[in-house]
């Protein structure tokens, strides 16, 4: 396994990889649901390429990027055990060479559910997908179902460009008690991390979005949004105190109860 630190040198090093490519962007922290997207594109490409960037243009909030998970060793032990080809460990200085002059703006998706929240969280996430998809020229490149809104995002912006690369979905993994593997449950204590799994039973749960949201603050949630759009439910909801403060995101396909009360979204409607 080959680790690179610099664009220059993979892309010198990309002309010598003959085959299919595949691509899984990270951002370190690495856990079973990013396995299963390293393992997936293992089985379907000749070559595995995996970044690991803490992308600093897509956090709103300076604490929440200065806490983010740091498991170097441990990330780089685990995708040479899979078998990955090549790890890119990409420099600011060279990903963000016009220092963030030019970026990537969708207008409508990006400000609903997470965007409405975060202002100019999923430009900072286009941009720099746009510009590692540019970077690792990957035929394919794999991406969690768990943030279901990125994904789109990334497909569309994928579409809308032209760009020559298949954005693959890929199913959301999860902890035996439901909760979606993220990298940020390492930062849930041991009580937040027992009520955490509550998230996700509640999203499956018939009702209107309006009442899981008010069972989810019952509970101790501090709930961003529950929101149906086409046939899936979204929610994002924080546990923990304001200085360990842990955002959980997740989707779930809507309960059947709920079919009848929302309507498709042209732009978000889920598959």
């Amino acid at each position: 396994m080959k680790v690179i630190k610099s664009a220059r040198t993979y892309q010198m090093l990309r002309k010598s990889l003959y085959g299919r490519v595949g691509f899984v962007a990270t951002m370190g922290a690495l856990h079973d649901g990013h396995a299963s997207l390293m393992r997936r594109s293992i089985a379907e490409n000749a070559h595995t390429v995996l970044s690991i960037y803490v992308n600093p243009t897509q956090f709103n909030n300076a604490s929440d990027l200065d806490s983010y998970p740091d498991t170097l060793d441990a990330d780089l032990a685990l995708a040479e055990s899979l078998g990955v080809d090549v790890v890119l460990l990409p420099q600011y200085d060279e990903l963000y060479a016009d220092d963030y002059r030019y970026s990537v703006v969708e207008s409508e998706f990006s400000n609903d559910l997470c965007g409405a929240h975060r202002p100019g969280h999923f430009t900072g996430v286009l941009t720099v997908v746009m510009k590692l998809l540019n970077l690792v020229r990957a035929e394919r490149a794999y991406f969690g179902e768990k943030d279901y809104q990125q994904f789109r995002l990334i497909r569309d912006m994928c579409d809308a460009f032209f760009m020559d690369v298949t954005i693959v979905p890929c199913p959301t993994i999860r902890e035996d008690d439901g909760l979606a593997m993220s990298s940020r449950n390492l930062r849930l204590t041991a009580e937040d991390r027992a009520l955490a799994p509550t998230f996700s039973k509640l999203l499956r749960t018939p009702g209107s979005d309006a009442h899981i949201a008010d069972l989810l603050a019952a509970e101790g949630f501090d709930v961003d949004y529950v929101k149906s759009i086409g046939r899936r439910r979204y929610g994002a909801a924080s546990l923990g105190s304001e200085q360990n403060e842990v955002r959980l995101i997740d989707n779930v396909p809507k309960p059947k109860a709920q079919e009848t009360q929302s309507q498709p979204d042209s732009i978000a409607e889920a598959s």
